[in-house]
């Protein structure tokens, strides 16, 4: 096994593809589909204001929203009140 030239110890112990297998499978294992109606986004700066919250409650979270029918899809390992409670905070109704 060659040294990666990281700095993290577990570099000169796991092998590199050991520790992204590992990372994968434990997001995975708990990560939740959580699906909003969010009342208020009339324009991209309001798309952006919403996945903007959702990330600082979960950087690594997967967003899609719609506009029109105002839903917001999130894929992410945060509990539901966390996720909403986001997105109010930047003055949208959240159901």
């Amino acid at each position: 096994m060659a040294f990666t030239g990281g700095n993290n110890i577990l570099d000169l112990i796991v092998p590199r593809r050991v520790k992204m297998r590992t990372r994968t499978h434990r997001q995975q294992e708990h990560t939740m589909n959580q699906t909003f109606t969010v009342t208020g986004m009339t324009c991209s700066h309001c798309e952006r204001a919403v996945n903007q919250a959702i990330r600082s409650v979960d950087p690594q979270a997967q967003i899609k929203i719609d506009l029109p029918s105002g839903k917001v899809e999130v894929q992410s390992a945060q509990p539901r009140e966390m996720l909403a409670q986001a997105i109010a905070g930047e003055g949208y109704g959240v159901a």
